[in-house]
């Protein structure tokens, strides 16, 4: 089986690729502009190919071989990134998709291939509600540019399923985290906050609005879902990917303290709270566990001291 895989050097498509490899399958790993090692994960069992998915050469060229699924991780995945610039954010996770849609599509009516495509979403496009937790029959309601790119993202897709017959699948994940990811993302940049005032010696640090709550996985459990959802996903459905469980970021943030070893004053900051972010943000998983057995099998802890060793080294 070929499994295309964009955004491959990317914090969760570098595991996936891995993963697909470990499993046997022919992976074809889309790098787009970031950073790739001279050697990427899986570069020994994966066929690593430049991918731009906004332009149709580039996604032309990637898909000329045929697949029979496509893992599409590609996109702006850093919120702050896209909120700051709404006009690129729609470039690439929204018309990127349509273009990745596109091609896919024009493979199937041609008869090259009949391929799966799983999109990599956010539980950002839900409408926010408070003490709440998400399903997939909530309504939708982006209040920001970035999950408003996303749920473009789903609409170019499930337009492709309706008027082409392409199978697409829709993942919502809810925040994760773990080792390579970059302190764009709460987690990693509380973490080398702490890490660096322990070597330091810094009495306080300075901290925004502690008082949101939300739904943390490890990255590998997300992994999981998605390569279960290759298999198991039904075509024009979306799921969720979600632990159910909620937590405050002040929780959160004194777990961090509590593993890295290190108690300092918090002194708020007002140019660290984000003013468009949810105050409850959890997800309901059910519809996923009951069309593939996907439950979380790691806990949060081992996922915040992935993060911490990976800062620390």
């Amino acid at each position: 089986m070929r499994v295309l895989v964009t955004g491959a050097n990317g914090f969760v498509g570098r595991r996936v690729v891995q993963r697909l490899v470990d499993e046997g399958y022919d992976v074809h790993a889309g790098s787009g502009p970031g950073p790739a090692p001279e050697t990427p994960v899986g570069a020994a069992g994966a066929r690593w190919v430049p991918l731009d998915v906004t332009s149709r050469e580039s996604v032309a060229a990637f898909l000329c071989e045929g697949c029979d699924a496509v893992v599409h991780l590609a996109g702006m995945a850093s919120a702050k990134e896209a909120n700051h610039d709404p006009a690129r954010a729609w470039l690439v996770n929204a018309v990127g998709t349509a273009e990745l849609a596109s091609g896919l599509a024009d493979a199937k009516r041609v008869g090259r291939c009949d391929p799966l495509l799983l999109i990599s979403s956010s539980a950002e496009v839900y409408m926010p509600l408070v003490n709440h937790q998400h399903r997939e029959t909530d309504p939708v309601g982006p209040v920001t540019p970035y999950a408003a790119t996303k749920l473009g993202a789903e609409l170019a897709g499930m337009t492709a399923w309706r008027g082409a017959g392409l199978r697409v699948v829709v993942a919502r994940p809810f925040p994760h985290c773990g080792a390579g990811q970059t302190t764009k993302f709460w987690v990693t940049k509380r973490a080398r906050v702490l890490l660096d005032a322990k070597r330091r010696g810094a009495p306080a640090i300075t901290v925004g609005d502690l008082g949101a709550v939300r739904d943390f996985l490890h990255v590998d459990d997300v992994v999981d879902a998605y390569l279960l959802l290759l298999r198991a996903g039904v075509p024009g459905e979306v799921y969720n990917i979600a632990s159910g469980q909620a937590i405050t970021l002040e929780a959160l943030q004194a777990k961090l303290e509590t593993l890295i070893g290190i108690h300092p004053v918090r002194e708020q900051d007002t140019a660290e709270v984000r003013t468009d972010a949810r105050a409850y943000h959890v997800g309901d998983a059910a519809k996923l566990r009951a069309a593939t057995g996907w439950a979380p099998r790691r806990a949060l802890d081992d996922a915040l001291r992935d993060v911490i060793d990976a800062q620390a080294d």
